[in-house]
């Protein structure tokens, strides 16, 4: 057992050393470029529920490719303590949810610590409260995945639940989600010293990060909103997983302006201009779509199939109502696995 256990410690330890990574080779001079990859969802491994199925898998299958490509990586998520639902089936033959505790302190995740060996923990604003979220990691191979916690004393009872549960709640608990994932996770990588080159949204549940971004871009360079959304698409990338409109987030114009009231007023532009962001045509809609803003503001948007970058230009096409279908910015590129994994 020993011989074989210490066979396993020096190929990690041989894999995690080499400096001979296909990225070293191909771009020795973008170390630094560093890439941030934010999702909903990563499936690493059984033994960590933190996924729902196939976006998961992919996110996790990224990290794992990542690493052995020697990527400057960096990945952002939430921490659900009660993962995602387990199924049964009772006596009727009818779906039920369970819920379970994942056993935290059995895992190889560890929390993040500061300087003065303190727990990391960053807040942000949630409608007219403070949010805080305790932070995370689980090491994949060479790459970090960060992971936030609402669920910690400082925060008020009823916000706590927020990362409890993948896909669980309302709502207004996914929007409270999507505020976190996208806006503390751009916050996050700034309290821990990264400043990303490239930040990558996959699906779009992260969209809000290009909110944020251009808030921080237009406080740092004193500019205009216009000129700030113009380097920030420049440094985001959208992946589009969902082939029918029900798949991307739509939230209703009255909670997007109850936790976003007065943001519009940061970046410089009016309520109207600000909701139109989520909105695909110039007349106002009754909803807010994530996939939308994320499309709007990406410098580079893509579907994970040649079909599928197809079927998303005839979907979105009332984004760029100006232009023919075929001619419409969406590419493709598709869809891989981790082979060593399967």
């Amino acid at each position: 057992f020993l011989r074989e256990y210490d066979i396993a410690v020096d190929h990690y330890e041989c894999y995690m050393n080499s400096k001979d990574t296909w990225f070293a080779k191909n771009y020795p001079n973008n170390k630094e470029d560093v890439i941030a990859y934010f999702s909903a969802e990563y499936g690493l491994d059984e033994i960590v529920p933190i996924y729902s199925g196939g976006l998961g898998i992919l996110s996790g299958d990224h990290l794992k490719s990542a690493s052995d490509l020697g990527l400057p990586f960096v990945a952002v998520g939430l921490l659900y303590k009660n993962g995602y639902f387990h199924q049964k089936i009772n006596s009727r033959g009818e779906q039920c949810s369970e819920y379970h505790n994942i056993d935290l302190y059995n895992l190889p995740i560890t929390t993040v610590k500061d300087k003065m060996d303190d727990d990391v923990i960053i807040n942000i604003p949630l409608g007219d409260r403070n949010l805080y979220l305790k932070i995370w990691q689980i090491c994949v191979g060479r790459i970090k995945l960060y992971l936030m916690d609402s669920d910690i004393e400082k925060n008020d009872e009823d916000l706590r639940p927020i990362t409890l549960r993948l896909y669980g709640g309302d709502k207004e608990m996914r929007i409270r989600q999507e505020i976190v994932l996208g806006m503390a996770g751009v916050k996050l990588l700034k309290t821990l010293g990264y400043n990303p080159a490239v930040y990558h949204m996959n699906e779009g549940h992260s969209s809000f990060l290009t909110l944020e971004l251009i808030k921080n871009i237009m406080e740092e360079k004193q500019i205009s909103f216009e000129l700030a959304k113009e380097i920030a698409t420049v440094q985001t990338v959208f992946t589009t997983h969902t082939p029918v409109p029900a798949g991307n987030d739509i939230f209703d114009i009255p909670l997007v302006e109850k936790y976003f009231n007065g943001f519009w007023e940061k970046l410089g532009i009016s309520k109207t201009d600000f909701l139109k962001l989520g909105m695909a045509g110039n007349e106002m809609e009754p909803g807010f779509n994530m996939g939308v803003l994320a499309l709007k503001i990406a410098g580079k948007k893509n579907g994970v199939s040649k079909l599928h970058g197809e079927v998303s230009r005839e979907l979105f096409s009332d984004v760029w109502p100006n232009i023919a279908e075929d001619e419409s910015p969406i590419t493709h590129v598709t869809n891989g696995i981790h082979t060593c994994t399967w």
